[in-house]
């Protein structure tokens, strides 16, 4: 007589599921296993390169490009990208997007100098944000980069700059205004309601030391209305035909930034993200018909500036992780503790990521909580989905994490994990190594009175 192992033993249960709009039963929450990544098998990927870890798309991420570039290329007649690297700022991953055309868009020195060792040439940088120093803004002036002008103490430094080196420096103001969406972003630039910016303009004009070249908005972050981006074009477009005929003076592009959203779901959201964010083709139909409707009318069309980042991105990576424990909280909810947590997934803050078990499962299913592995409180990646029963060293896959968790992650109780960059012919390589101990030591020093003790 053979010995066979015993089955777990797996309760009845009936459960209504709902596969269209959702009802009081809700939406079917359970997937189908992700087994592989772009070609590769997670299980395979785990062994060779540890967990957690961070797999990128090249494919992916080449694909989503080209198509943000036809919506807006088909529908007005000069488009340039420049890719946020505050959004993935590792290097293979802004070097995709170079070698697809796009320009770099940087908000920091750090940023700005790890583009020029991208070898992006100085005339292809955006220099936004409110925090340049007297040394960026030197660089930049000298490199010809384009300097969007955040508040009047950048103005005056900036002029004061431009006199002692005598370069006329090629500027843009940023400008925030009301588009219905709120709240209103008016911390960042120049107010187009109150007067500032207009003021701002004259200020660059009447000064002759700059060349004014551009005007620049960032409305907000993952906006759900294209219409608030009309607005916001057909507003820069007024301004820069108002200078046109005050002054005679052409603005050369206006650059509506970023703020996309991507297909991820919003904590809070009724639907998925799938199914409410708008697609690049209905943002570049609201803004190129706003610019084109407009009463601007210089004798070239101004050139289109996006600043797409997170709708670039979000969806071409994925971080693979392994089941740590399953316990049962007080009120007798599962949960689930994988070795992943929020201080490499920080956007696991304000979004509902999609995890998928890496492995067959049973049909079985539970309410569960996911966390990660820190002696932290605040480490919840989910704080409540549907789940599969799950057991200790399981493989899950978390969805669509491209955006900020490659630059906004922190060396927290854990050390940051490796990355990894699955090419378009499936290759695998290392972008981005995992820490060690020895990399944060190295950034130390223990006084000599504090080397012995007993």
């Amino acid at each position: 007589m053979t010995m066979t192992s015993k089955k777990t033993y797996e309760r009845p249960v009936i459960k209504k599921l709902e596969n269209n709009m959702p009802n009081k039963f809700g939406t079917r929450t359970i997937f189908e296993p992700i087994s592989h990544l772009e070609g590769q098998a997670v299980n395979d990927l785990i062994a060779k390169y540890g967990s957690p870890l961070f797999v990128i798309s090249e494919r992916k991420i080449r694909k989503n490009f080209r198509k943000a570039r036809q919506a807006f290329e088909t529908r007005y007649p000069r488009v340039q990208f420049a890719w946020s690297y505050k959004t993935n700022y590792l290097d293979a991953v802004c070097n995709i997007y170079h070698q697809e055309g796009s320009w770099a868009e940087v908000v920091s020195g750090f940023e700005y100098d790890k583009a020029i060792r991208n070898g992006v040439q100085g005339n292809k940088i955006i220099f936004n944000g409110p925090d340049k120093s007297e040394t960026d803004l030197r660089k930049a002036i000298t490199n010809h980069s384009l300097i969007h002008i955040d508040h009047l103490d950048e103005l005056y430094m900036l002029q004061d700059i431009a006199r002692n080196l005598n370069i006329r420096p090629k500027v843009a103001i940023r400008v925030n205004m009301d588009t219905g969406v709120y709240p209103t972003w008016d911390r960042f630039g120049f107010n187009y309601e109150n007067g500032q910016a207009w003021d701002a303009l004259n200020k660059i004009l009447f000064s002759g030391m700059m060349d004014l070249v551009g005007l620049h908005t960032h409305i907000g972050t993952f906006m759900l209305s294209p219409s608030a981006y009309a607005v916001a074009a057909s507003k820069l477009a007024h301004l820069a035909q108002s200078v046109l005929t005050k002054y005679n003076h052409e603005i050369k592009y206006i650059d509506m930034g970023g703020g996309f959203a991507s297909q991820n779901t919003l904590k809070g959201s009724y639907l998925p993200g799938s199914d409410i964010s708008p697609s690049f083709d209905d943002f570049a139909e609201a803004i190129t018909t706003a610019l084109m409707n407009s009463d601007y009318r210089p004798k070239n069309p101004p050139l289109l500036i996006l600043e797409t980042g997170r709708a670039l991105i979000d969806d071409a990576a994925w971080l693979v992780s392994t089941v740590l424990a399953n316990k049962r909280l007080s009120d007798g909810r599962r949960s689930t503790i994988l070795n992943a947590g929020v201080n490499i997934l920080f956007t696991a803050f304000w979004y509902d990521h999609k995890i998928t078990p890496a492995q067959p499962f049973t049909s079985y299913t539970e309410d569960t909580a996911i966390y990660g592995p820190l002696c932290m409180n605040i480490d919840v990646l989910r704080e409540s989905v549907t789940m599969p029963l799950l057991n200790k060293d399981d493989h899950m896959v978390i969805h669509h994490v491209g955006a900020y968790n490659m630059t906004q992650w922190m060396q927290f109780i854990t050390l940051r994990p490796k990355v990894v960059l699955i090419d378009e012919q499936n290759k695998v390589h290392v972008i981005r190594n995992n820490e060690s101990i020895d990399n944060i030591r190295s950034l130390e020093h223990v006084p000599d009175h504090l080397l012995n003790f007993e």
